[in-house]
Parts: C-alpha cells; sequence; structure tokens
C-alpha cells in the first residue's frame, strides 16, 4: 500500500545460506514472547523482506539466525520469513564516514551472532540490521551517482528540517520486540558519533498467502498491504539491486512515516473504501476481477462504460506500469504513535519512487487521507565481511 501494486506476484525464492548448529540458530518463538516482549500490534504491514530460506515464524514455529555479512546487506531481501518488528531511526554524523561505518559493520555481526552484551543476553533470533546514507555523504565521494540526490518535498507533507534527510538510517527487523531497541541502544552505544534525528517503530500482524511462496499482511486500514513484489533473482535484479560499480548489491531506500486519516477512512461504505484502494477488503481480489494474485486490469470497464478500478484508486495510481518502472520492494508497517504506516521502499534507481509518486500526488484517493511527516532517501549500502568492511567499496578502507 502507499506505493506501486501489480497484480500477480511472482513465486518467492531461497538464497544460500550459511548453516550453523541447531542450537545456535534457532529459537521458539513463543519462548522469546515469554520473556516479557511487547504487545504486537494487531494490524499489520509488509515485513522486511524475501530471498533467504527461513520458515514463516508463528507462535508454535522457530526463526532462524540471519547471517549479516555477504554480497548483500541483510534486511532488504532476506530473511523470506517476515519479521513482525520493525526500530527505523536517522541519524547525522559527527566524522569520517569510512572508520564509522566499518565499525557499525562489526557491531552489526556481534548482535547477529548473540555476542553482544547489549542485548542482556536475549537471543537475536532473526535479527537483521541495514543500514544506509544520505545524499550528503554518498554525492561527496559518488557525484551524481547512486544516492547522491535528496528526495524532493511532496503534496500532502507536513516535514520539519528534522525530519527531512539525514546522514545515516538504521533499519532493524526481528520477530523478538525485546530485540529492535536493545540492538539500537547497542548500536548508540557503541557509535556515539551518530546523533539521532528521529525514529519510529512498526510492528505486523499474520499474513495472508497471496500464491506460493509469497504472503503479505493488512496494514492499519484492514487491507492487505505488499501483493505485488520483486521475489525472484531475476526481478529483484531488474527492480532492487544496483547492477555495478562502487554501489554494486546495495539498493535505493525510501523511508516516509505517514499519518493516516483513520476515522474518516472508516466512516466510508466498504464499497467506498474498495474504490479507494481499488480491491475488495475480504479477499483483497483487484476490483477488475479476479483474485488476489491476479494482475490488476486497468483496462476493464462496466457496462455504463465506467472503470472498475476508479481512476484515482490507489492500485491505479501507484501500478508501475503506467509511471514507465519496474516494480519496487515495499516494506510498510503498522505505526500506533502516530497512527498510519511507516513506508519502507528499495529500489535500484530512485527514479522508480519519483515518478510512482509524482503519479500518484496527481490523483490518488489514498494520499488524500494521509499526511507525510518525515521523509529521507538513501543509499542502502553493498554487503560485507570481515574482508570488505561495510561501506569500504563505496569509501574506502577505514
Amino acid at each position: 500500500m502507499i506505493g506501486p501494486s501489480r497484480g500477480r506476484a511472482p513465486p518467492d525464492v531461497g538464497s544460500i545460506i550459511i548453516l550453523v548448529s541447531p542450537d545456535q540458530s534457532r529459537i521458539s518463538r513463543r519462548t522469546l514472547l515469554r520473556s516479557g516482549g511487547l504487545a504486537v500490534l494487531g494490524t499489520a504491514l509488509v515485513g522486511c523482506a524475501p530471498d533467504a530460506p527461513a520458515p514463516v515464524v508463528t507462535d508454535d514455529a522457530e526463526v532462524s539466525r540471519v547471517p549479516p555479512e555477504g554480497e548483500r546487506q541483510a534486511g532488504i531481501a532476506s530473511p523470506s520469513a517476515v519479521q513482525s518488528q520493525l526500530l527505523v531511526a536517522v541519524f547525522d554524523l559527527d566524522g569520517e564516514a569510512a572508520p564509522l561505518l566499518a565499525a557499525v559493520g562489526e557491531t552489526i555481526v556481534a548482535l547477529a551472532s548473540g555476542r553482544h552484551p547489549g542485548l542482556a543476553g536475549i537471543e537475536p533470533g532473526d535479527l537483521t540490521v541495514t543500514v544506509g546514507v544520505g545524499h550528503r555523504l554518498a554525492s561527496a565521494v559518488l557525484p551524481d551517482g547512486p544516492g547522491s540526490a535528496a528526495l524532493d518535498a511532496y503534496p500532502r507533507e507536513d516535514v520539519d528540517e528534522r525530519h527531512r534527510h539525514g546522514d545515516v538510517v538504521v533499519q532493524i527487523c526481528a520477530s523478538d520486540p525485546l530485540v529492535p531497541p536493545l540492538a539500537m541502544t547497542a548500536l548508540l552505544d557503541d557509535h556515539p558519533a551518530l546523533g539521532e534525528r528521529w525514529r519510529q517503530r512498526g510492528a505486523r500482524g499474520p499474513s495472508v498467502a497471496v500464491r506460493d511462496g509469497h504472503t503479505a499482511p493488512r496494514n492499519v486500514l484492514g487491507f492487505v498491504d505488499g501483493i505485488a513484489a520483486p521475489v525472484t533473482p531475476d526481478e529483484l535484479a531488474e527492480s532492487v539491486w544496483i547492477p555495478d560499480g562502487p554501489a554494486a548489491g546495495g539498493s535505493i531506500m525510501v523511508v516516509r512515516r505517514m499519518e493516516i486519516d483513520l476515522t474518516t477512512f472508516r466512516r466510508l461504505p466498504i464499497a467506498a473504501q474498495e474504490a479507494v484502494i481499488g480491491r475488495r477488503r475480504d479477499d483483497s481480489a483487484p476490483l477488475s476481477g479476479g483474485d488476489i494474485s491476479d494482475d490488476v486490469n486497468l483496462q476493464a470497464k462496466a457496462p455504463d462504460g465506467a472503470y472498475l478500478i476508479p481512476v484515482d484508486a490507489h492500485v491505479r495510481r501507484a501500478h508501475p506500469r503506467p509511471a514507465g518502472v519496474p516494480l519496487m520492494l515495499r516494506r510498510s508497517y503498522s505505526t500506533d504513535d502516530p497512527l498510519g504506516l511507516l513506508f519502507v521502499s528499495y529500489q535500484a534507481e530512485l527514479r522508480t519512487f519519483t515518478q510512482t509518486m509524482e503519479r500518484m500526488s496527481e490523483s490518488d484517493a489514498l494520499l488524500d487521507l494521509t499526511t507525510t511527516t518525515a521523509a529521507g532517501a538513501f543509499l542502502a549500502l553493498p554487503g560485507f565481511d570481515a574482508q570488505h568492511p561495510l561501506g569500504s567499496t563505496i569509501f574506502g578502507a577505514s
């Protein structure tokens, strides 16, 4: 939701994972929840990733640790099991980027392995930490390159200076609600050069099946969010990953926090709500016909000549085909303070978002009910390992 939609979503696929011993890699989520976790929102949103194999999390299922090192950062297209908890924070950086990012990478490895004392002995489970840099840092080393452009302002925004842009973004996802705030606190304790601008927590509830290997959750509006997503290696290569240069293996990350006028939306009859979205609420089928996995038919008309999917419906205005862009990998989380959505998307080029947003800004019935209060675009860094510190392909070794 609040992003492009392409009805039929391809099946999920796995990627290579590092195997560790069962006693180190798996922990019951029921055990995690009994440790005193915060209550999860009953509403839903899209989680942190499809790609590396991991079991879908339920009360009785187990979660696997996610390797933090590799060609690409975790938390963009891995793990495949959607984590229920999100914490995003944006920072200013006081100092040089290269040594700070390299040290942050070391902290991430310690957190994901469960060795960091900041976790207070709590298992990290499927913790992922994803780091990006803002246009000020990116443009200094990659003029006119990926991440060098700032995100423009758009209609229906009320964003002050503190909540726009920033030098560093950190996205932390996990199934245990205790883990993200502990991990964020540990990261800030280790790296005082990061000066916080703003942060936002989000949560998701159970997902519904879209098609084999792909699920999506409902959001605070009551509609399924994230039906269309690039999940095959070819689709991810086309839509998400920067293909070459120093930023190869990275992605462009857009973050927007939106308050939703849920009271007004709920007052609408269900048929009117469905017209705003362009899908049925009960089964998420497009108003043009078919089921949840079918592509929306933007040309389908009723006998009287009216479009079955209204001209200002969200799925029409956000569809990538009229905008002339590929799919973006969206990660929208429901929030309770403020009540709304935290929109996170990944794309190989910023224009995928901006061209979609320009089309939505012209006429999108859903956007009329939102106010964006924080926004920024970041270069999500390529992956890292012991020989190639986080950020080193762009900023050099520390």
